[in-house]
């Protein structure tokens, strides 16, 4: 859960990276450095803290147009400049940066320490400078090989080394990398988004993949032997603006506005009124295979593995075959009975969550198929899938997912709908629900027009010691979404609970300083809701309900938040809208980084 950004070519590298790292501090941001290659030789810049603070105390005549760079979320030691990336060898001949983690680290560690070499660092990595620089091989490509061959675990690294200025070797292997062309310059990156400004011209490396990148271009190999895989760059289609929030005051902001604009984009040309489906050529499923899926199992992790859960909802609910979402972090760690007949669905924004990617993996060495739903084109999940639907949600930044979660409910809707139509789903619900996903762009946008409504509302509950978020069957994925996003932007004790578990243990908790916000739809358990919602005012605990225009809530003294009804199926995105909404204001209201919350790192890389 880190950034890297390398350069090399005409230009100072330090500027080009440091702008670099600036666009992926959502990726981490306790710690950074750069290191560049000049007539002075190999020359380290690193310290605790955001890249800005690097950027101000950067020394004078920091020159090279050979640099690498890292903005870091700590896994091995505190946020301090000695843990800080790049890590260097004792002679500060070779540095590194990585992003991943190294399991036999202690090992290496103990090994070092043993032969003479004073470490400097608590962390992984440093292992890795050292054990470039004791190579004997006559190459930087030798050198790095060699010191892969001795470590175990997970990396995206990048390697410069004072003997060989002309370039900088990079490896995959289970964090992504990617290295884009310029003229007479080259790129290396983690995410697309620090190098878009300079080139939409890239390479995806694979996993166990090694590259040599000079300012001439860029060579691809296998790490065991040094032999070329061939790897070409091509164009990627994506706009440099959509990694700008532009005049919005956060990501997180500009990216909840999106959402009716990035709604129709999932949509587009995938519903048929006609036959009241869906088409999902992606997927690669014929009508037959569609009908031979007698479960379907969704696996995905935080926010994706909430919205999984309303996905599982939606597709057992239309389909009628049974479904369930699981924590994908989980999953392959019990050991699981892969199912022939089971269609596994991976869920991640990034599509480079390393727990799915490691359960997808699972999925298939035990023969089973897997489709993904995610919103970046070629990465590791997408690639590891039997097939998918594409999220078309444009760049997310913000830790927290808003337009990806709520196109991730929509891309679970069509393949509902698909899954239903070729078993017992009528034409006439089919083009009920078909109706229902084309008034949604709409009703998303009434919903964020009521945004100054809420204002008040996500004050008050920022200043609770707790708060608990409660649903019922449809609702309950909706509360533990809402309680998700407050807790890791605001940093407020958040729960989530059925509503039916109220009476068996959480009821105790309620007091005049533990709100409850509830989702109440208008739907056939309403009453039942409604009667909780009782319990809870009986207890004198502060209510915000959100609801359906048509729920009549009794003499509870709740605060009302009205949303649009949908068809009931997918009515559940609706009333995820305004818990955004809430987090966001009431983080907004305590002062905090709303689109780098402590602690939290955009795309989970690391397990």
């Amino acid at each position: 859960m880190c950034g890297i950004v390398g350069y090399i070519g005409r230009q100072d590298a330090a500027p080009v990276v440091l702008e670099g790292l600036t666009r992926l501090e959502h990726r981490g941001y306790d710690s950074a450095g750069v290191a560049v290659l000049g007539s002075r030789g190999l020359r380290v810049a690193k310290q605790a803290g955001r890249v800005r603070d690097l950027t101000d105390a950067l020394p004078r005549r920091f020159a090279g147009t050979t640099g690498i760079g890292h903005t870091r979320w700590a896994t091995h030691g505190p946020a301090t400049d000695a843990n800080a990336h790049p890590h260097t060898d004792e002679l500060e001949r070779v540095a590194v940066v990585h992003n991943g983690i190294l399991d036999n680290s202690a090992a290496l560690r103990a090994e070092l320490t043993a032969a003479g070499v004073e470490l400097t660092s608590d962390t992984d990595t440093e292992v890795l400078a050292h054990l470039v620089a004791r190579s004997d091989a006559d190459t930087l490509e030798g050198k790095v090989r060699d010191a892969l061959a001795a470590v175990v675990g997970t990396y995206g690294l990048a390697v410069v080394h004072a003997d060989f200025p002309d370039r900088i070797v990079v490896a995959r292997n289970g964090s992504p990398l990617v290295v884009g062309v310029g003229d007479k310059e080259m790129y290396v990156a983690s995410d697309l988004a620090a190098i878009v400004r300079h080139t939409t011209t890239v390479a995806v490396l694979d996993d166990g993949e090694m590259a040599t990148v000079t300012a001439a271009g860029f060579s691809t190999l296998r790490p065991s032997d040094l032999s070329a895989t061939g790897k070409t760059a091509s164009q990627v289609d994506v706009d440099a603006s959509a990694y700008d929030a532009g005049e919005h005051e956060s990501y997180m902001r500009k990216e909840m506005l999106e959402q009716p604009t990035t709604a129709q984009a999932v949509l587009r040309g995938r519903l048929d009124d006609r036959f009241g489906t869906a088409h999902l050529g992606g997927l690669d499923m014929d009508a037959r295979d569609l009908r031979a899926v007698r479960r379907v199992k969704v696996l995905g992790c935080g926010s994706a593995y909430y919205v999984g859960q309303m996905g599982a909802g939606l597709i057992e609910e239309l389909a009628r075959i049974p479904a369930d979402a699981e924590a994908a972090s989980e999953f392959r760690y019990r050991d699981p009975v892969i199912e022939p007949d089971t269609l596994y669905v991976a869920v991640s924004q990034s599509g480079e969550t390393i727990d799915t990617l490691l359960a997808v993996q699972e999925v298939r060495r035990k023969g089973g198929r897997c489709v993904g739903l995610v919103n970046v084109v070629g990465s590791a999940i997408a690639r590891e899938c039997d097939g998918g639907i594409y999220l078309h949600a444009g760049p997310e930044v913000a830790v927290a997912s808003t337009k990806a979660l709520t196109n991730m409910f929509l891309g679970f809707a069509l393949l509902a709908l698909q899954l239903g139509r070729v078993r017992d789903l009528s034409i006439a619900d089919g083009r009920r629900l078909v109706a229902g996903l084309e008034r949604l762009p709409a009703q998303i946008e009434e919903v964020l027009a009521g945004e100054d409504d809420l204002v008040e509302v996500a004050r008050g509950l920022a200043e609770a010691r707790s708060l608990f978020f409660i649903g019922r069957v449809r609702g309950f994925p909706v509360a533990r979404e809402g309680a998700q996003k407050f807790k890791e932007i605001s940093y407020c004790h958040a729960e989530a609970y059925q509503t039916s578990e109220l009476k068996h243990g959480p009821l105790a908790l309620i007091d005049p300083d533990v709100p409850t916000v509830a989702v109440v739809p208008h739907d056939e358990l309403t009453e039942r809701n409604v009667a909780a919602l009782h319990e809870i005012a009986a207890r004198q605990g502060p209510l915000v309900v959100v609801t359906h225009e048509e729920v009549d809530l009794g003499e509870v003294g709740a605060r009302r938040i009205v949303v649009p009804r949908n068809e009931p199926e997918l009515d559940p995105i609706l009333l995820t809208i305004p818990l955004q909404l809430l987090a966001y204001h009431a983080a907004q209201h305590l002062g905090h980084d709303i689109d780098k919350p402590r602690n939290l790192a955009k795309s989970v890389t690391v397990e």
